[in-house]
């Protein structure tokens, strides 16, 4: 097939940033199949090339500014900006099918574009339940702006024969919309073993590079530091940590729009550079290295029962690199936790209670052993990048036969 696949934050594994639509193309053009990623440099300076091939992907970047610090109204134009300027190149690219990732929910434009010039079968991936969650961090206050957004949520699920959700909260809230459970399919995110399985040394030549590390226990937080992250949790678990025992630190590898805000708050407990440590983010490729020096891998969210839905890449970033994990929240991912004992859950607001659990857990070294052995495999089997680009690659496939079932509604 020739797919068309439209993402607009598409980074490789040189960038800083989540990689998988670049391993999920890669494995496509793998199979045989020819890949357009149509995407946006957003570091507009250094889009030179606006199309070049990156293993085997044939990449068609479009400079629009965007990060993490930007306002909501900076964001949502740059949302729109990208839909724009995609639907005219994706119009201009013949295909067979469409693939199209969210967020934001504005790719169904390009998407929808690109159908009614081709004449082709859209299959729509649900990465975070949208608008649900921007209408919750107040980034659509205006009640005609959460319309517009529920339309385009309808529309972007009955344009589409066959959606994906990355985990069971985003397909239940995909089929609240109306859409047939046989047209769902669950694909979370993934494990990239073979980039993450190192020798030991190379987390030992990690921890030598920094004098305050050295053979201390390590917690680490790789990603965004946005808002809805709430990574200054991660600073009051450290002062609390403090209190209880010194040698534990914790490590912040990442930016975003709350990144003075936590440093701030670190000074403020008195921790910074004492037991919690910030550096800045790192490609895909350097954080292998940054993995195997930890001790546990945690991931983090603000007390927001939705939330509880997302597929964190940080996660399985951590179980291929076989670690321990720790969160503190509720949902799927807590469930894996209890069933598979591959990490723990700490309290999302008692600091004492959090800190308490994590130490009792870094101190026996039966449970951290247990849990890697239990991150690993489950790396190998349930969440293996192959496997579950091959159930993607199927869902795509099984377009072709489905193109009639999707019709758009603009109720």
């Amino acid at each position: 097939m020739k797919i068309l696949y439209l993402h607009q934050y598409f980074f490789t594994p040189e960038m800083y940033g989540g990689t998988r639509s670049y391993e999920m193309a890669r494995r496509m053009v793998a199979k045989g199949h020819e890949v357009h990623m149509v995407t946006s440099r957003q570091d507009v300076k250094g889009c030179e090339k606006r199309y070049e091939v990156v293993d085997g992907i044939k990449v068609h970047w479009i400079p629009v500014p965007y990060n993490n610090n930007m306002s909501y109204i900076r964001r949502i134009f740059a949302f729109l900006q990208f839909a724009f300027l995609s639907s005219v190149k994706s119009i201009n690219i013949k295909c067979d099918v469409i693939f199209a990732t969210s967020t934001p929910l504005t790719i169904i434009i390009p998407a929808i574009a690109a159908k009614m010039r081709h004449g082709v079968p859209i299959v729509f991936e649900v990465r975070d339940l949208w608008p649900e969650l921007p209408i919750l961090m107040g980034a659509l206050e205006s009640t005609w702006m959460q319309c517009i957004a529920h339309k385009m949520e309808s529309l972007a699920y009955h344009s589409s024969v066959q959606l994906v959700g990355l985990s069971p909260g985003m397909c239940d809230g995909i089929a609240k919309v109306g859409i047939d459970r046989s047209r769902i399919h669950n694909i979370p995110n993934s494990c990239d073993n073979e980039l993450f399985m190192v020798d030991e040394s190379c987390g030992k030549q990690f921890r030598n590079k920094f004098e305050w590390l050295k053979d201390r226990p390590l917690v680490v937080y790789t990603g965004t530091l946005g808002k809805i992250n709430g990574v200054c949790y991660f600073a009051e678990l450290a002062a609390e940590m403090l209190k209880k025992n010194e040698d534990i630190c914790f490590l912040v590898v990442g930016r975003g729009a709350d990144e003075i805000k936590v440093r701030e708050k670190a000074r403020e407990l008195g921790v910074l550079n004492k037991n919690f440590y910030m550096l800045p983010p790192v490609s895909k490729n350097e954080m292998p290295e940054i993995l195997s020096a930890a001790t546990v891998c945690s991931s983090l969210f603000i007390p927001i029962e939705e939330m509880w839905n997302n597929s964190a890449n940080k996660l399985f970033d951590a179980m291929a690199a076989g670690k321990p994990v720790m969160i503190n929240y509720g949902g799927w991912q807590k469930k894996i936790i209890e069933q598979h004992g591959n990490g723990i859950v700490v309290d999302s607001l008692d600091m004492n209670k959090a800190s308490e659990t994590l130490l009792e857990f870094i101190k026996d070294q039966a449970s951290l052993d247990e849990a890697s052995e239990a991150s690993l495999l489950l790396s190998k089997t349930e969440f293996n990048r192959d496997h579950l680009a091959d159930k993607l690659i199927a869902v795509i496939e099984s377009a072709l036969d489905d193109r009639s079932v999707a019709q758009p509604n603009y109720d």
